[in-house]
């Protein structure tokens, strides 16, 4: 069969700036992290290419997009192994493009996932639990949230919508985050400032460049509502970043660098969901809710005195859930034929699927989450000893520095 050479070269593209992303990740936490801390969240993330990818080509794939079981909450094990994809079988959402790419392209969103947790818990848990984590989480949370919203399972034939991963990556990581968060309780230091801010800025800038693979790639095609979701996600960030930047300068009396470049992620995370659904004009108010409530969610997090240590859950939970929303009130099939009428055109009943869809990911992904970590506990221990976290990860779990301090 012959596919149709620019559908297939731009999702290729797209594929491998999601892929960078993750790095982008790593580098974004390993700024925030304290300096003992630097290599241990780091690669969390990195190995999450390594694992995910198999688990993916193992199982993965077929569990999220080959048929139904379990009443559309999974899919099925027909395309163990890719069994049945070859090099002539075409995606069936869009025949122009191979499945081979499709299922590389959705790879890298399984990849990225479990990673946006980690900043929650850094230098509180064990990597021998992390990566039974890092399984069982994708097999329990993310693989049928991904069926259910993108595998034309349950949620998707209740008519739920979600562009890039509003529910399926940011809530359900971000709740989990949470759940991570209350089940291994407070760091014993928890004045660790972050060790390099060019580090995070670093890591923004490619998350920010990767993300436009995320949000655009997500319309499996070129075409108008490529080009849409593109250029929201910028303007969504942008606005973002700006409204983060102006409150915090508002209360704190300084411009702070890493305010603004933490309301950008807010920003690119809460516009994730609605990118290839909704106007350009309502990208910018997503952009300005984005950076107002994540904000606020942050500070409400700190007073309830949960240890989120990189704000997953003020950031990405948040801004997927609030992105989910406001897809319901945005919406507009003006905008895209394929998606629906948000509350603005006439829409409240999608408006009331988006939030019981969003509500119900949450709470899953929270319970099966903390659940989770009780039955890893059982098996090695979660949160490492007193005497590890005050050494700090770097060294006592992986025996190696970030810098040689003796040149510095």
């Amino acid at each position: 069969m012959t596919f149709d050479t620019g559908t297939t070269g731009f999702m290729l593209l797209a594929t491998s700036l999601v892929m960078l992303m993750t790095p982008g990740l790593a580098f974004f936490y390993g700024g925030l992290a304290g300096k003992r801390n630097i290599l241990g969240i780091m690669i969390q993330s990195f190995v999450s290419m390594g694992i995910t990818t198999i688990l993916w080509f193992v199982c993965g794939y077929s569990l999220c997009f080959s048929g139904d079981s379990l009443g559309g909450i999974i899919g099925n094990l027909d395309k163990v192994f890719m069994n049945g994809v070859d090099l002539n079988s075409p995606f069936a959402g869009n025949t122009k493009l191979p499945e081979f790419v499709f299922m590389a392209y959705q790879m890298m969103f399984a990849i990225i996932t479990p990673a946006l947790i980690t900043g929650a818990f850094v230098n509180r848990v064990t990597f021998k639990s992390y990566l039974i984590f890092l399984v069982l989480w994708q097999l329990l949370v993310y693989y049928p949230f991904a069926h259910m919203v993108w595998g034309g399972g349950l949620l998707a034939k209740w008519g739920v919508l979600d562009f890039a991963g509003g529910i399926v990556v940011h809530a359900t990581a971000g709740f989990a985050a949470l759940a991570s968060v209350i089940y291994v309780g407070k760091r014993r230091d928890r004045e660790s400032t972050p060790n390099s801010v060019p580090l995070i800025a670093i890591g923004t800038g490619l998350l920010w460049f990767g993300w436009y693979g995320f949000n655009a790639g997500s319309a499996l095609d070129v075409n108008a509502i490529t080009g849409l979701a593109f250029l929201n996600t910028d303007v969504a960030a942008s606005f973002a970043a700006i409204t983060w930047l102006a409150i915090e300068w508002y209360f704190v009396k300084k411009p702070k660098f890493v305010g603004l470049l933490t309301g950008s992620v807010a920003g690119l995370a809460t516009i994730t969901p609605a990118a290839g659904f909704v106007s350009l004009p309502a990208a910018c108010l997503i952009g300005i809710t984005a950076g107002a409530v994540c904000y606020v969610a942050v500070h409400m997090k700190n007073k309830m005195g949960w240890d989120d240590a990189l704000d997953v859950w003020g950031v990405h939970g948040i801004g997927g859930c609030l992105g989910t929303i406001l897809l319901g009130v945005f919406a507009s099939k003006g905008m895209n034929a394929a998606g629906a009428d948000g509350l603005l055109y006439g829409g409240s009943g999608f408006l009331l699927k988006q939030v019981v869809a969003v509500i119900a990911a949450c709470i899953y992904a929270f319970i099966f989450t903390y659940l989770m970590l009780i039955l890893i506990n059982m098996i090695t221990p979660v949160k490492v000893s007193e005497n590890d976290e005050d050494k700090g990860l770097d060294d006592s779990l992986h025996g190696e520095k970030a810098y040689d301090e003796g040149v510095l």
